[in-house]
């Protein structure tokens, strides 16, 4: 389906990365040749989405492995390095239940991360397969006109390995000759929406048009848009949602104008240990730069520059995600199919979480 994946090996078994921080003015590959590398690459935003970051720990592992590194304290590290998606966890923990019972860690651990990649690949697109008809059905009652969907952030195949969670639908329907438009949130602070799913819609085919993050309300409201759809980090067991800042009051605006508003995940982001994300969901708090400057082109010189956007004395908040209640979420979309944002509908998909 696409020309590239986020993450690859060399021929020398090591582990090479896209650079997203300099997307989408800069093509540079980052090459991982310890485990230190994978965590600076988690925790530094080199690589960032969910399944992503699963998979950049998983190879993570193997990397300790491989240079023969204290494996408890790679664990202990990796895991230290981004608190809200829970890919991360669920990775590390997969791994490390491959490597109880090895003689050979290195290569155990080669072939479980290339599996867990594997896997996203296969998730994301049976994930597609079960949100097309929902794109069909809005075009259908349109008669074949163009179905307007927004969505927050990146989660597209740059936070994940190839199709994507919210894209895979998008580009499945692409695919079948239906006419498709998206309002992309730029996405504050880090500019992910404009930076990340602009660049991956544009290398698609994608019609797409970027808005401020203010301006979805508006649209809405105007019959400007059919349906949202929306990446997560980490859904509860009753269907609340963690996703990038902002989600929140783009599903408020959704539901007071009759919008269906939909989040794409993999069963890989479910955490069913907890119930109340409101309460139970660490929410990361970065660096305040990342609301203070703001990285682009320059017109003038053609490089890549940081731009100063407030007084220097000016301090700022920084928390990267919200929470969705799961009453303002119309359904999961799931590599399983599609079910409520409720224990129940969750449960009747997964049964082995009963």
């Amino acid at each position: 389906m696409s020309a590239f994946r986020t993450i690859w090996t060399t021929e020398d078994k090591y582990v090479e990365v896209i650079d997203q921080r300099k997307l989408p003015h800069e093509w540079v590959v980052e090459k991982l040749v310890s485990y230190k590398d994978a965590e600076r690459a988690i925790k530094d935003m080199v690589v960032r989405g969910a399944p992503l970051i699963g998979a950049t720990a998983a190879y993570g592992i193997y990397l300790a492995a491989r240079e023969g590194a204290d494996m408890n304290q790679a664990f202990a590290d990796l895991r230290a390095s981004r608190p809200t998606a829970v890919n991360l966890f669920w990775a590390l923990d997969r791994m490390k239940k491959a490597l109880e019972t090895t003689d050979n860690m290195v290569e155990t651990a080669w072939k479980e991360a290339a599996q867990i990649v594997e896997d996203d690949v296969e998730t994301c697109r049976m994930i597609g397969v079960h949100g097309l008809p929902l794109i069909e059905e809005i075009s259908k009652k349109k008669n074949g006109e163009v179905v307007n969907i927004l969505t927050h952030c990146n989660a597209g195949m740059l936070g994940c390995i190839e199709w994507g969670t919210i894209t895979s639908p998008i580009y499945q329907a692409l695919q079948k000759g239906i006419k498709v438009h998206v309002w992309v949130d730029e996405t504050r602070p880090r500019l992910q929406g404009a930076n990340l799913t602009c660049y991956e819609l544009t290398r698609h085919g994608v019609p797409h048009t970027l808005i401020v993050d203010n301006q979805g309300g508006h649209l809405m409201q105007h019959g400007m848009v059919d349906m949202c759809i929306v990446g997560t980090d980490r859904t509860t067991r009753n269907g609340d949602v963690a996703n990038k800042i902002g989600t929140y009051l783009k599903a408020l605006a959704a539901h007071d104008n009759q919008i269906p508003f939909y989040v794409a995940l993999p069963s890989t982001t479910l955490d069913m240990t907890i119930r109340d994300g409101l309460k139970e969901i660490p929410i990361e708090q970065r660096n305040q730069d990342e609301v203070r400057y703001v990285v682009g082109k320059s017109k003038v010189s053609g490089q890549l520059d940081e731009v100063l956007i407030c007084p220097e004395t000016t301090e700022a908040s920084n928390y990267g995600f919200d929470v969705t209640p799961a009453r303002l979420v119309s359904a999961l979309i799931t590599e399983r199919g599609i079910c409520a944002a409720s224990e129940e509908g969750l449960t009747e998909l997964f049964p082995e979480y009963k």
